[in-house]
């Protein structure tokens, strides 16, 4: 019966795993759909939210019924637990993606993004692809060395959110209040999914150490 419900253990942290490269393809379309005004890549990321969200609805359900019946103590029970917030960071990175493709679908045919902007977005959209594969290997691995590096990858999603922000509020800036509403959505989109990947990590920290790492200065 323990061995049943190791079993149990391993497949919650299978199905994060899947979840995640989910959410990471999510991700990557959603850039792509912005970036080319690809309507048919905008609601292929848009059908998949609700894939995610129930993958995290089952996740939780099998979550909540094994503390209910084995009683887990020590680090079992920091596993369920921190399977309940890993999904549920994981699914509000899908609904990061997720409101990146409407904001592709709402723009066309047109592109959301002007020509000044597109490797700014395209470079977070790298950033957050790769941040979101490293957090699948995490929740695999449960390498802390790997959990303790996202907040520093987390820094190159800032840096480019601030250099966003900056050619929007430039007197230059000539594409008018609509487009820079847009970039400001999509700049916050990008670096939450990012702040929800570093939440994940240190969730990973905790579930091997019972500590949380300490937020970065």
């Amino acid at each position: 019966m323990r061995e049943a419900f190791h079993d149990e253990l391993e497949a919650i942290t299978g199905n994060l795993v899947d979840m995640a490269q989910l959410v990471k393809a999510a991700t990557k379309d959603a850039t792509t759909a912005l970036l080319t005004a690809d309507l048919t890549l905008a609601e292929k990321v848009i059908a998949q939210d609700d894939v995610i969200d129930q993958m995290q609805h089952e996740l939780d359900d099998r979550t909540m019924r094994l503390l209910a019946t084995q009683q887990p103590v020590a680090s079992d029970l920091r596993t369920l637990v921190t399977s309940l917030r890993m999904s549920a960071d994981l699914e509000r990175m899908g609904d990061m993606a997720h409101h990146i493709a409407k904001l592709a679908r709402m723009r066309y045919p047109a592109t959301a993004v002007p020509p000044e902007s597109s490797l700014t977005i395209e470079e977070m959209g790298r950033v957050a692809s790769l941040i979101i594969d490293k957090v699948s290997q995490i929740i695999k691995s449960r390498n802390l060395d790997e959990a303790k590096q996202l907040p520093v990858d987390d820094d190159e999603m800032d840096k480019l959110h601030r250099k966003l922000i900056q050619s929007l509020i430039s007197k230059d800036w000539p594409h008018g209040a609509e487009s820079a509403i847009d970039l400001t959505l999509l700049g916050r989109y990008y670096e939450r999914s990012a702040d929800h990947a570093v939440s994940i990590s240190r969730r990973v920290h905790y579930l091997v150490t019972g500590k949380y790492l300490e937020d970065k200065a």
